[in-house]
């Protein structure tokens, strides 16, 4: 096929023309096509950094070459952002850097030599009416279909995987499908009322501080007086660790954020809150436990406890899922490699 260009059938997929590991992307909307490539070919520039690729821009078209496995990794990737955007999204930084994690993950995945190269990217994503989030690496993506089908979640690893922001989307999902009544937030940094006596209010204003990250997350899911008038409706309700014992929570989604800094009889606790109807998340990062020396971590025991339990589905989090920023991934690996050295694994294999 040298030489020539193949035409697609559908004005959604760009032309191709390849050879081994060379070939050219035509796209038919130039406005698309310069989104894609980013301001001064950023994105462009971005797939070579990863992929050890050489993608160089001719008006609406890019040429590709390098390693077969890259070179088509790239043209997934590529594929992909381009039926975002025509479908309506932005290309950001961001959505590059998923995309690519996810064609390599692709081909990772696939170790048989019968096995087919996937031809387009897939990504489990949480829908709601003010925003839809698509996952941005494979364990992001497993976490969302572990939300769909399991009652019962643990995700836990480290900082900025979004393991919390992505249980906060799924719940307000839930609850504008009609799936559940309410959304239960909780957290165990409130499981003791006299550390919070000092601060002013009642006591929803004293847990509110602690509660931010997944009040920042609703707000991005939901209309902001769609959040306010639930909170004061029941709708979505607070519930500080320890006001949840001896309550059955029906026709919820609960989250248990922090789960690292329950004890053993909390999280036992916790668990065997779950009712008819309703799904619980429990997110935490075993490498920032803050309970007092000694205190054993009632995630830490809960992920021995009901692995392999059916209808609990558990993913973890690597440095690799970071999302938030490439020295946040850094900053986790230098820190775990420390601990590691030392004979303290930050997240305890199973």
């Amino acid at each position: 096929m040298n030489g020539q260009e193949l035409v697609s059938s559908s004005s959604r997929q760009p032309r191709t023309a390849s050879d081994a590991n060379h070939f050219t992307l035509t796209f038919e909307n130039n406005r698309f096509a310069s989104e894609l490539f980013g301001q001064f070919d950023q994105n462009l520039k971005l797939l070579e950094e990863r992929l050890g690729i050489d993608a160089r821009a001719r008006g609406n078209s890019v040429v590709i070459t390098g390693d077969v496995l890259a070179t088509n990794q790239a043209r997934r990737t590529l594929d992909y952002l381009y039926d975002k955007l025509q479908k309506g999204g932005n290309v950001e930084r961001s959505d590059v850097e998923g995309a690519i994690r996810m064609a390599v993950a692709a081909d990772d995945q696939l170790t048989l030599p019968t096995m087919e190269r996937k031809a387009k990217l897939t990504m489990a994503q949480i829908s709601t009416r003010k925003k839809t989030i698509i996952a941005r690496t494979p364990t992001q993506d497993a976490y969302i279909r572990a939300l769909e089908r399991s009652e019962m979640v643990f995700g836990v690893g480290p900082a900025g995987t979004g393991k919390t922001y992505l249980a906060v989307a799924h719940a307000a999902q839930l609850l504008e499908r009609g799936a559940v009544e309410k959304i239960i937030l909780s957290r165990p940094a409130v499981e003791a009322g006299e550390r919070l006596g000092f601060l002013p209010g009642d006591m929803k204003e004293k847990v509110d501080p602690y509660l931010r990250p997944l009040y920042d997350a609703l707000y991005d899911m939901m209309p902001g007086d769609k959040v306010e008038r639930a909170i004061t409706a029941g709708v979505i309700e607070i519930a500080p660790l320890a006001f949840m014992r001896g309550r059955t929570l029906a026709n919820a989604a609960v989250i248990l954020d922090e789960a690292q800094n329950t004890t053993s009889m909390q999280m036992k606790m916790f668990l065997t809150r779950l009712g008819e109807n309703s799904r619980m998340i429990i997110t935490g990062d075993p490498s920032q436990i803050d309970l007092p020396r000694g205190v054993k971590s009632g995630l830490v025991e809960a992920l021995q406890l009901l692995h392999g339990v059916e209808g609990i589905s558990i993913v973890r989090f690597k440095d690799t899922d970071v999302v938030r920023h490439a020295l946040v991934a850094r900053i986790v690996r230098a820190y775990d490699s420390t601990y590691a050295t030392q004979g303290e694994e930050s997240d305890p294999q199973i």
